[in-house]
């Protein structure tokens, strides 16, 4: 893309791995529990660099969670990992009663989220992850998009007082964004100025994004890009001075569509901004097992039904 430059393509687990290594080095509270995951969450340099301070759970996630509830009532700051499937649905209860409910400053860090998951399938292809966490009063609810915003999220959420849940994949995605930026929590990244439409996307669908930008220009239309990392809480501002500006609106995420990111913009738009949206997003059904490029485009969450979703918005102004 020429407005975006490619420094690599790595996977966003690896961006956290780096931010929990770089963390464990400047902040002596932070402490790592992982549920038997440790080489899949990339948390083996923090494992081996602070063995004091790391603890294997074993296959027991709801034993995770409620030992990283008790870490931080004398100080620590936990962060623990597994996958996101392992890491909501199957602990969804110490979650709200132990994490969210007593708002206890546990980092629920969540691996091979989404479609891209690929051949582990169904089971393992968490696609309500999101609508889970950002139900939860207290929760703050993040999906960077890269390596390197994945690794400054890491490090961001490490001084945020709260829950939060961080959400990031398996497969190698095209790493661009400022390895520098500074990560702000509920901050919107507008990566394109436009006029014609807004586009919305989070985690892997930002890049997906912006290659449907492309397409979109060559046909004469002008979009706005906007990444939005933390969808709890909203960045309403950003999204709503850019509805105002384009006055149509399309969400990309690697979601279920009730409940995700998309969800969370039609309410604003509802009860703030009315405008036309269309969501693109897995429609009500589970995944499967299958490589995860051709995933996406079955599942209709790829470039083309980015553009697609646009023309129809478009139609509706």
């Amino acid at each position: 893309m020429k407005d975006f430059e490619i420094q690599n393509h790595k996977d966003t687990r690896s961006g956290f791995g780096a931010g929990l290594s770089e963390l464990g080095k400047t902040n002596e509270n932070v402490v790592a529990l992982c549920a038997d995951l440790t080489g899949s969450l990339k948390m083996d340099a923090f494992r081996d660099e602070h063995p004091d301070r790391f603890f294997q759970v074993g296959i027991a996630e709801a034993n995770m969670i409620g030992m990283a509830a008790g870490l931080t009532i004398g100080g620590k700051i936990p962060f623990t990992g597994t996958f996101a499937n392992f890491s909501t649905g199957r602990v969804y209860d110490q979650i709200r009663q132990s994490v969210a409910y007593s708002n206890k400053n546990v980092k629920i860090c969540a691996s091979h989220a989404g479609l891209t998951l690929g051949e582990d399938g169904a089971t393992h292809q968490i696609l309500e992850d999101i609508g889970l966490m950002k139900m939860l009063p207290n929760m703050t609810v993040i999906s960077p998009c890269d390596y390197n915003e994945t690794k400054a999220a890491t490090i961001a959420i490490a001084e945020h007082d709260g829950p939060v849940y961080l959400r990031f994949g398996r497969p190698k995605v095209p790493n661009f964004t400022d390895p520098d930026k500074k990560f702000v929590i509920g901050k919107a990244d507008v990566l394109r100025e436009g006029k014609d439409v807004t586009i919305i996307a989070t985690g892997h669908l930002v890049w997906k994004a912006i290659e449907a930008s492309e397409i979109l220009l060559a046909k004469g239309i002008n979009p706005e890009i906007i990444n939005i990392h933390t969808i709890k809480p909203l960045d309403e501002k950003a999204v709503l001075e850019s509805v105002n500006k384009t006055k149509c609106v399309v969400t990309a995420e690697e979601h279920m569509m009730n409940g995700g990111l998309g969800d969370s913009i039609a309410q604003l738009l509802i009860r703030k901004m009315p405008n036309p949206l269309e969501m693109v997003a897995v429609d009500d059904s589970f995944g499967e097992s299958g490589k995860g490029e051709e995933l996406l485009t079955k599942y209709n969450i790829n470039t083309t039904n980015i553009v697609d979703a646009v023309e129809r918005v478009i139609s509706r102004k």
